[in-house]
């Protein structure tokens, strides 16, 4: 996981303000790990023996930190969190208007946590955030969370999961899957659509959504067809974001993406849908073009 810093806030957003976020803070590298990797991922997510983080003593200091979380402000709520070895994830909300901005608060998390650690520093400067509007289910965040052990066993156990075809069924579509598959299940996806119609005022709006979402870990969905969408994917992949590509070039089962493609499936931040049967003309109508960006849309709002 790369690490963040203030630069990858939201411009548009008052940091201050009552609302509810999900953070990743990165360990320090030279922290002991939080935990280690145990249970058994064959084992349905939830149930007795399936997979889960047996936590560090470092661990533990972070875990009695996070109880103490609403001693930095009485509007502090802790609602879910997941410890990994190397990071934190956790969804809190301010439930009032806090006193000053919440990376602030958050800072002073991270010193508590290293204090009841009895060391320095266990956290990275930074913190990766995504703002949790209405439209987000938390149940969904909250799942998200908790089958992350269940995700980081399947990486280790099956590195080619990440490049093999797989066939897929969105709606009544009938898809090849090319690359991480677990972006799907990302709470955190937003469909790339630039129209010609679009004021400047709103291209810049949208922008610097896209860039906040996929700069703190979400993902951008999209066939990235106009010139201005292919810099917003250009953009992304400058800082290693996360991408989910709907494609119109058919994969076989013994075809694989070219280069850079190829790359960053088997990193983990690309996944690329293409159709099966029938297949579609090279030459893309606007017809396709649409159905293309109706079926982000359908990914992005799953």
């Amino acid at each position: 996981m790369k690490n963040w810093s203030g630069n990858n806030r939201a411009r548009f957003h008052d940091y201050a303000s009552k609302c509810i976020y999900h953070i990743t803070m990165l360990k320090a590298k030279e922290a002991p790990a939080f935990g280690r990797l145990a249970g058994d991922f064959r084992i349905p997510v939830g149930s007795p023996g399936s997979s889960y983080i047996a936590a560090s003593p470092t661990g533990r200091a972070v875990k009695q930190a996070l109880r103490l979380i609403s001693d930095l402000h009485p509007a502090l709520k802790l609602f879910q969190y997941a410890l990994m070895p190397d990071h934190l994830h956790m969804v809190i909300a301010a439930t009032d208007r806090l006193d000053e901005a919440i990376g602030r608060k958050l800072a002073r998390f991270k010193f508590k946590a290293a204090e009841l650690a009895q060391t320095s520093r266990i956290f990275e400067l930074g913190f990766n955030d995504q703002i949790i509007y209405n439209s987000r289910s938390l149940d969904t965040i909250y799942k998200y969370l908790r089958e992350n052990p269940y995700r980081l066993a399947v990486r280790r156990a099956f590195p080619q999961y990440f490049s093999k075809i797989n066939s897929i069924t969105i709606g009544n579509i009938q898809l090849n899957a090319y690359g991480n598959m677990h972006l799907l299940n990302n709470p955190f996806k937003e469909q790339v659509v630039i129209h010609r119609a679009d004021s400047a005022a709103v291209k810049d709006a949208n922008r610097n959504k896209w860039m906040h979402v996929v700069a703190n870990g979400g993902v951008l969905v999209s066939p990235f067809i106009s010139k201005e969408e292919k810099e917003i994917r250009k953009k992304a992949e400058e800082i290693d974001g996360r991408i989910i590509l709907i494609s119109n070039e058919i994969l076989g089962e013994r075809q694989k993406p070219s280069g850079n493609d190829f790359a960053r499936c088997a990193g983990g931040n690309l996944l690329i849908l293409t159709p099966t049967n029938p297949p579609i003309s090279p030459s893309l109508s606007r017809a396709d073009c649409l159905a293309m960006n109706k079926l982000a849309g359908m990914i992005s709002q799953s």
